[in-house]
């Protein structure tokens, strides 16, 4: 999810717990089928946990990565695809949410359509970009046609005052995410760089531009995304909450970044009334505005059309959707063929129309005890967390008492939100897929617009109910676990405690440890970015955490390819926080009646077990690629062999000794929540 407000800094799954209710009796949940017992455990344990699920689902030419995650996903969206299909299968009133529904995932099938619109429905616009003779032109255009050209915008809460809702600027504009794929120079780098701009060039003779005319539109493209770059913030740097928040008021920004009509430019956002307002990355933004103040109008255009081209190709004929999937999906990703068409238009139905279609999904799919269910287990959790803040050795008592505070004021949100988005505004018409694409984002950027200068809502939802994920949001102090997840193999009804406290208990644990990790912990219980540590803690929590940032960072994850411990610290800190926390919480379940071992497995291993079999998947060289330079989580590989060494009672499950390859010393092993 990309919603810079709330430093989403989760990415894990979670689900309801029944325990040992009554006299059922539970099962282990582990299924053997899924592991390779021929594996030695201390060597690679992923293996050892995964092996046989790995085996058994091979990676399809749809995917560059297949996991659980996708798995569940997927069997998600044959349910929505199912809840759609009916509804599109029949006319509805105009205005309803049915008709909303079903005129829109019809648009996205109908094949005959597209393919006879062409590059009609971007036409207009990309005539508009063509007429502009002036930088007055230019600042319309940024706004009203390519919300992610030169640099983005987007409302949420203040970080100093979380309570509040505010404007905020931040660097954008680049095509290829991060900045190191313009700007370093090994092989792989440069061929995805030499694709790219195959795919510009191949894009812009889609609209008619001959091959010598579509190559120097391309070069004018390179030439503004690779300026942007070299002053863009790069994946490590964009995790420094401090260093990624410069208030300013409008008088100091046109004096900080001047050679630019801000107040034309908020005007043509359409936003109201701004007399103040975060600008997260200054260099980036000056150096935007430079570009504009300097290059030539028909490099300027032809970047401008490159925005809309990119932004509009999913949505339109088939030669578009191809060329798109050529090289975001082959070049980038390794797929070798593309999601059938009924997989995108069940997508963007979900998308564009997330709740309303989660309304129906939580009707169907989401029991209702699982919502109580779930919640008492998250107190569960709480408690065990609570009860390893007071035992720490490393922390004082001042810091501890206002940790508690924080532990103790978390907002929890399970399955699905109190109310329903309200959709009456959006309007879809059978006019053209991409038409009905514009209006969906007009609407969500009036809603998102509407809230500056307003109290922050803290019930509203940042995930749908149907979603495959969690998250945790520091300004808010919330965790939060949709519906769509809870199933196995994060959760499994008739599974025992082991089980369950390995799957999902580590998984909660992980949301709430997110509010203790590097980031996170530098919010305070009521979501504002404010040092409640003592420097003497501060200092012993950088210098336990280090240890995981070296460990990660030398990791090879592809030859001549390491992991980015300090891009993945926070994460690393939570699915170590959240295996030390749903472990204690897992003894504490069980002191009173220990589980039996169970098919050949101890409860320990079980519960090591069920979380190792959360990450199971397989993935491509090109994903593993991506991945490391820009995702702030760990390979599912490394959250189990890079994070389960580091945990004490593991090696006590299985026996590991200091013969094993994963063995680490206990002295140097990580120690933090």
């Amino acid at each position: 999810m990309n919603v810079k407000q709330i430093l989403p800094v989760a990415v894990m799954a979670i689900a309801t717990l029944t325990g040992c209710e009554g006299k059922k009796e539970m099962n282990a949940g582990i299924r053997p089928e899924n592991m390779d017992l021929t594996a030695q455990k201390g060597a690679d344990f992923y293996q050892y946990a995964c092996g046989g699920w790995m085996k058994a689902n091979p990676l399809t030419d749809e995917y560059s990565r297949f996991g659980t995650f996708d798995q569940l996903a997927e069997n998600n969206r044959e349910q929505l695809k199912g809840l759609i299909g009916e509804i599109a299968a029949s006319q509805h009133e105009q205005g309803s949410i049915a008709q909303k529904i079903g005129d829109l995932y019809n648009l996205a099938m109908d094949t005959e359509k597209l393919n006879a619109d062409g590059m009609k429905p971007i036409q207009a616009d990309l005539d508009r970009i063509n007429a502009i003779n002036d930088k007055a032109g230019i600042i319309q255009a940024m706004a009203e046609l390519a919300g992610s050209a030169y640099f983005q915008f987007y409302v949420g809460a203040d970080i100093m005052d979380s309570k509040t809702n505010i404007f905020q600027l931040y660097q954008g504009g680049i095509g290829l995410g991060e900045k190191e794929y313009y700007l370093e120079d090994d092989e792989a780098t440069k061929k995805i760089r030499d694709g790219y701009k195959a795919h510009i060039v191949k894009m812009f003779q889609l609209i008619g531009q001959d091959e010598k005319q579509a190559t120097k539109s391309m070069e004018a493209v390179m030439e503004i995304e690779t300026r942007l770059a070299k002053k863009s913030f790069n994946a490590v740097e964009q995790r420094n909450p401090a260093a990624n928040y410069h208030m300013l008021t409008l008088d100091e920004l046109k004096k900080q970044i001047p050679g630019f009509d801000w107040e034309a430019y908020l005007n043509a956002v359409g936003v109201k009334g701004v007399t103040s307002l975060n600008v997260s990355q200054i260099e980036p933004v000056q150096e935007a505005v430079a570009i504009i103040n300097s290059l030539p109008m028909d490099k300027q255009k032809a970047y401008l059309q490159w925005k809309l081209i990119d932004s509009a190709a999913s949505y339109l004929s088939d030669a578009f959707v191809a060329q798109n999937f050529e090289f975001y999906g082959k070049v980038m990703s390794g797929k070798k063929e593309d999601q059938p068409r009924w997989k995108k238009a069940v997508g963007t139905v979900n998308g564009v129309l997330g709740e309303a279609v989660g309304q129906m999904y939580v009707e169907k799919y989401f029991p209702a005890a699982a919502k109580e269910r779930m919640v008492q287990l998250v107190k569960n959790l709480q408690t065990a967390l609570g009860e390893r803040i007071q035992a720490l050795e490393w922390m004082g008592e001042e810091t501890k008492a206002k940790a508690m505070e924080k532990l103790n004021t978390f907002y929890v949100k399970v399955g699905y939100p109190d109310k329903w988005k309200d959709y009456s505004s959006l309007h879809i018409e059978k006019d053209s897929y991409w038409a009905n694409i514009k209006r969906a984002q007009e609407f969500a950027l009036n809603e998102m617009l509407e809230k500056a200068g307003k109290p922050v809502d803290i019930d509203e939802w940042h995930m749908t109910p149907q979603t495959v994920n969690a998250y945790y949001n520091p300004t808010t102090n919330e965790i939060c676990f949709p519906a769509g997840i809870l199933q196995y193999p994060f959760f499994d009804m008739n599974a025992d405690d082991a089980f369950n406290y390995g799957a999902i208990g580590v998984v909660i644990g992980h949301e709430m440890t997110h509010g203790f990790d590097d980031q996170g912990r530098q919010f305070d219980k009521e979501g504002n970015l404010k040092d409640w540590w003592t420097a003497e803690d501060a200092e012993r929590f950088n210098a336990r955490s280090k240890v995981l940032v070296d460990y990660f960072n030398a990791i090879e994850v592809l030859p001549g390819l390491q992991a980015n411990g300090e891009l993945t610290l926070g994460e690393n800190i939570a699915d170590h926080g959240g295996l030390q926390v749903a472990y204690q919480a897992f003894k504490n379940a069980t002191k009173n009646a220990p589980l039996a071992e169970k098919d050949g497995f101890t409860p320990e291993q079980r519960f090591f077990l069920a979380y190792s079999g959360v990450w199971a998947g397989n993935i491509r060289d090109e994903q593993i690629r991506v991945y490391t330079k820009s995702d702030p989580h760990s390979l599912g590989r490394w959250r189990v062999n890079g994070a389960l060494p580091h945990i004490n009672a593991w090696y006590d499950a299985f026996g590991i000794t200091e013969t094993d390859p994963m063995y680490i010393a206990p002295e140097k092993r990580a120690s933090i929540w």
